[in-house]
């Protein structure tokens, strides 16, 4: 386990949540700066910047020797034409980091350029569905910690997705949720306006006997829709699926709001980033789920920041994970 475990977790917490603050207030002000794209043609707003900002200062201020490979890089923020979404970022953490400047911005956000390491490291996406964020739905704010290549600890924070399970996915909540997990220490989730309030124990779905009830990515370039439907209608399901952005997928599976959750790249090339799953696939993992990519091989973190040695993703409970696994070989 790695060193000071509590004094991990406890920082992370408090950065996720502080994150979650801003990103809530700016979603809500539409300060997104839409429209912004880099160079993998995926979109990036104030939001994205400010949360990695915030959580790399965090970290910074009350951990030694900090190792943070994260998404977002502080050259976008320099240069010809980026002075107003400098402006923006620092604005939005005015509220949070009062002696905020643009140069002490820049270092924060570049805490996450580190590549990672065996001894100890955080992975971070800052907004996780950052066209989730754009258009109000889910996203998630995504911090964990990597030793030896395994997933020790993982805190997420889903700022629209309701403290019930029962309350609809798509419809923001004013509070959020902050869940978290510790390898071997369980699932666990707090309102994310309260994260000191007393934890709820994550459990995903224990029903074998129910009608599979599956998620997946909103956009189609994100995962294969038509094998999904293919797959249910093979199992004699109901070919319909709950669509949501971010890895608040890994959550609703995690407290049992769906049974599975499956994501099949449309290029059998592509390499998932480690940022994208390292904490959802953990608290998945300790509220129950089987998590593996989408031939049966447990996530390899080994390889650096992507997972090269894996292709998509399958989170589900045991008993559905198996039949889920069985059927998608005999489809692909």
């Amino acid at each position: 386990m790695p060193p000071d475990q509590d004094l991990l977790l406890n920082t992370a917490i408090e950065a996720v949540a502080t994150a979650c603050a801003i990103t809530r207030r700016l979603q809500s002000e539409r300060r997104t700066v839409a429209g912004l794209t880099k160079t993998d043609h995926s979109p990036v707003t104030v939001a994205d910047f400010a949360a990695q900002a915030i959580i790399g200062h965090h970290l910074q201020s009350r951990l030694a020797d900090l190792r943070l490979v994260g998404e977002e890089e502080g050259a976008m923020l320099c240069g010809a034409g980026a002075a107003p979404l400098c402006e923006d970022v620092t604005a939005a953490l005015r509220a949070a980091w009062p002696q905020a400047t643009p140069d002490a911005i820049v270092a924060a956000v570049d805490a996450g350029r580190h590549g990672p390491l065996t001894s100890g490291y955080w992975t971070l996406d800052p907004i996780d569905g950052t066209k989730g964020f754009l258009r109000g739905g889910q996203y998630a704010v995504s911090l964990a910690y990597l030793e030896q290549d395994q997933v020790r600890i993982a805190v997420m924070g889903c700022p629209n997705l309701a403290a019930d399970p029962a309350a609809p996915l798509d419809r923001a909540d004013a509070r959020g949720v902050i869940v978290y997990a510790t390898a071997g220490g369980g699932g666990w989730s707090v309102p994310a306006t309260l994260p000191d309030a007393t934890p709820t124990r994550l459990h995903c779905s224990a029903d074998a006997r129910g009608a599979l009830r599956l998620c997946e990515s909103v956009e189609s370039a994100h995962s294969r829709h038509d094998l999904s439907a293919r797959l249910l209608a093979a199992l004699g399901c109901d070919t319909s699926t709950v669509r949501l952005d971010s890895q608040a997928k890994y959550v609703v599976v995690a407290r049992g709001q769906a049974d599975a959750y499956l994501r099949i790249p449309r290029k059998r090339d592509y390499a998932e980033k480690i940022w994208d799953h390292a904490a959802g696939s953990l608290i998945a993992a300790e509220a129950g789920a089987t998590v593996t990519d989408a031939e049966g091989r447990p996530l390899d973190w080994s390889a650096g920041s992507e997972l090269t040695r894996n292709r998509g993703i399958l989170c589900a409970p045991p008993h559905w994970h198996a039949r889920l696994l069985d059927a998608l070989h005999r489809l692909e």
